[in-house]
């Protein structure tokens, strides 16, 4: 029998390239989307079209309102940085930090997990793109990955949970690549933190910063559609 997994997906270039690992793998995927009244509210839209597109067993949304607690220009009226360097995108922990998503978001997998009797959960999380943020680090990932089997009943029945982060050590570039190489349409996919009302992205965020950069590095063209393109580097 084919194992089952959870993959978080956000509708963007890195969760999407998740999923195409986890069917590459042999997975059967349970996919879990968050509409938590982000800034980018076309994630939503997003994760539904390209879930669509996909032989999934279950895409499910869940309705949670982070905007309750703030401190994060992604669920704040705070502005978005724009315009950074890549010296400064390395630097620190920006804004666009949400306070304890990941925690938030793979406690729902968990939950999810424990129902469906599934052992393995795929985020796509990554420690090299620049961001800071400290839930997407591999001590944090380790430390949840412990914890998972220290609160659960299949935990402690011996059916460890297992955390799986593919991305986690992989320049943007390098994912970008391999999901080229699994026939991920990246044209579909929606990165930005603080796209138009039309959902073009700003290309001016860290976020598609860095999404740009990977694709010149690679010496390709990125497929979507941006307010400010990158100049070549």
């Amino acid at each position: 029998m084919k194992k089952s997994a959870i993959v978080l997906f956000s509708g963007g270039l890195d969760s999407t390239t998740v999923l195409a690992i986890a069917e590459d793998q042999g997975f059967d995927v349970y996919a879990m989307s968050f509409d938590y009244k982000q800034r980018n509210r076309f994630e939503i839209s997003t994760t539904k079209k390209i879930a669509a597109s996909k032989q999934i067993k279950e895409h499910r949304i869940v309705d949670i309102d982070l905007r309750a607690f703030g401190g994060s220009s992604l669920t704040s009226d705070t502005e978005v940085e724009k315009n950074r360097s890549f010296d400064e995108i390395g630097t620190g922990i920006p804004a666009t930090y949400v306070p304890v998503r990941n925690t938030i978001f793979l406690t729902y997998a968990l939950a999810w997990a424990e129902v469906l009797e599934i052992s393995d959960i795929f985020i796509g999380v990554n420690a090299l793109d620049g961001s800071g943020y400290p839930d997407c680090r591999p001590e944090y990932i380790a430390a949840y990955q412990n914890m998972a089997n220290l609160a659960t009943k299949r935990g402690t029945e011996g059916k460890s949970i297992s955390i799986h982060t593919p991305l986690l050590m992989l320049g943007k570039n390098e994912i970008i690549a391999e999901g080229l190489r699994l026939g991920v349409d990246y044209s579909e996919t929606n990165t930005c933190y603080d796209p138009s009302d039309s959902a073009v992205a700003c290309g001016t965020c860290d976020s598609c910063l860095l999404r740009q950069r990977g694709f010149h590095q690679l010496g390709i063209e990125d497929p979507i559609s941006y307010q400010q393109r990158l100049t070549k580097k």
